[in-house]
């Protein structure tokens, strides 16, 4: 019988390695990466469902520096809501004004920003309970 592989959540932190809050964001991030691999593993060996797992699945991390694209900034926008849209672009009152401002200047985009492609969530800045809720929460099937 087949099965076919679902392929791995991708999930972005675009970090800023001079500030202390973003490197707190990416030990966090890279922490509960690690242990969602280790997780799969121990349920493969002991043939446990994914069904009784309390974390998500394995995610894929990418932690860059570069800044993000026009168009994954206004991905990110939607994901953050009208009240994140001063989080991610500084000084930004709206989407058209954030992308304003970033076009003008890569460095109003304030790191770091987790991100959560596949299931359309962002989380800008260090808030360690809310990247916790959104890299816990199990995927959507």
């Amino acid at each position: 019988m087949f099965r076919f592989h679902k392929s791995l959540d991708i999930v972005t932190v675009f970090h800023k390695a001079s500030s202390p809050a973003s490197t707190r964001v990416v030990n966090l991030v890279k922490q509960i990466s690690a242990n969602t691999q280790a997780g799969a593993t121990l349920d493969q060996a002991s043939g446990h469902s994914p069904q009784t797992k309390a974390t998500r699945d394995p995610f894929e991390l990418n932690i860059t520096e570069d800044p993000p694209t026009v168009e994954q900034v206004q991905t990110i926008l939607n994901y953050v809501g009208k009240g994140g849209i001063s989080k991610v672009i500084k000084g930004a009152n709206n989407e058209k004004d954030a992308l304003k401002k970033f076009r003008q200047s890569k460095d109003s985009f304030l790191s770091p920003v987790t991100v959560d492609w596949n299931n359309g969530k962002a989380i800008a800045g260090d808030d360690e309970s809310e990247i916790l809720k959104l890299l816990k929460a199990q995927s959507k099937e």
